[in-house]
């Protein structure tokens, strides 16, 4: 059953029209529910908060865009961008191992009340390494997909300034709005706010900054899923790899991995003599995804443009050479 400062919490929030705070009270009812072992209750108030909050919600986005926002959450707009996007794992090329990490966090969290029955909670923060192009920013958007929720990208360039305790009121005010609006939130170039407290030209302003964040993603109970991404983690604080649930390097594509995602990427196009697979991934050795789909992408501008009827081998094969240059 509900603790009275919950249901107060409920009643107060309502009468003061307060938004963000009667859905964050009346989750952590459900979750409260849930605990308990009340499992069918809790799912079913999940269900109705879950509704409540999407007709809410409506209002505030226009083309993936906040455009309503409370008074004291307005300098939000400014912090964050957010879309709801579309793609799926099953639309990544992905390493066997880090595919089947990223589908046990999915299934963790579409497991959510069963987990939280047995006072276990799912995996959902995340940090990922790797050179840039690797697709560490694609996860997060295909999470959100996965699961059907927004994806809320931090900007971190909003988040830095010269002021003293200005940063950290940023950072509090991201962390706060976690439980009130589910979503994956994406901290990208993380090195920029977690680098290690020795480093910088003001050492007082990061160390506060980092620990701020150390303090909240200790601190954050919600449902939301925080991830981190960074192509320099040898520059990162020691003390934050141990508040992610997951550490995930992302690798270059192997040969297999450049054959598949080239196939990918030219879905529903034939070329115009037959393309050996070693061929591809000779030519495309040691290029990133991101690379790998532009070549691809100005391949089919190419034949389309040209008028031609199937895509051009050999100018597939010499966009993905020049890239390695």
């Amino acid at each position: 059953m509900a603790s009275s400062d919950q249901i107060k919490s409920l009643i107060k929030s309502f009468g003061q029209e307060d938004e963000d705070r009667f859905f964050a009270s009346a989750m952590q009812i459900a979750a409260s529910e849930a605990r308990q072992g009340h499992a069918s209750f809790a799912q079913e108030l999940k269900a109705l908060i879950e509704d409540a909050r999407k007709n809410r919600s409506l209002a505030q986005f226009e083309k993936g865009k906040i455009v309503s926002i409370s008074p004291q959450k307005r300098e939000l707009s400014e912090l964050i961008d957010i879309f709801q996007p579309r793609i799926k794992l099953s639309d990544m090329v992905l390493e066997v191992g880090i595919r089947s990490r990223l589908e046990k966090l999915i299934t963790e969290q579409n497991k959510l009340e069963l987990l939280l029955h047995h006072n276990l909670t799912p995996r959902r923060k995340l940090l990922l390494t790797g050179a840039p192009g690797t697709g560490k920013t694609m996860t997060a958007q295909a999470i959100a997909g996965e699961l059907g929720i927004p994806v809320f990208i931090i900007r971190l360039d909003g988040i830095l300034s010269r002021f003293m305790g200005e940063s950290i009121a940023k950072l509090r005010m991201i962390f706060d709005i976690m439980p009130q609006q589910r979503g994956v939130y994406l901290f990208d170039e993380f090195d920029s706010i977690g680098s290690q407290r020795e480093q910088g030209q003001d050492i007082g302003e990061i160390k506060r900054i980092l620990n701020s964040f150390l303090i909240n993603i200790e601190k954050d109970q919600s449902n939301s899923i925080i991830i981190a991404a960074t192509n320099l983690p040898e520059l990162l604080d020691k003390a934050l790899f141990r508040r992610f649930d997951d550490i995930i390097q992302y690798p270059l594509p192997n040969n297999d991995e450049i054959v598949a995602a080239i196939r990918k990427y030219t879905i529903g196009f034939s070329f115009d003599t037959k393309v050996n697979d070693n061929v591809l991934a000779e030519a495309a050795s040691g290029l990133n995804y991101s690379d790998l789909s532009k070549s691809c992408e100005e391949t089919i501008k190419e034949m389309i443009l040209s008028g031609a009827k199937k895509l051009h081998k050999k100018f597939l094969l010499d966009s993905l050479k020049s890239r390695r240059n």
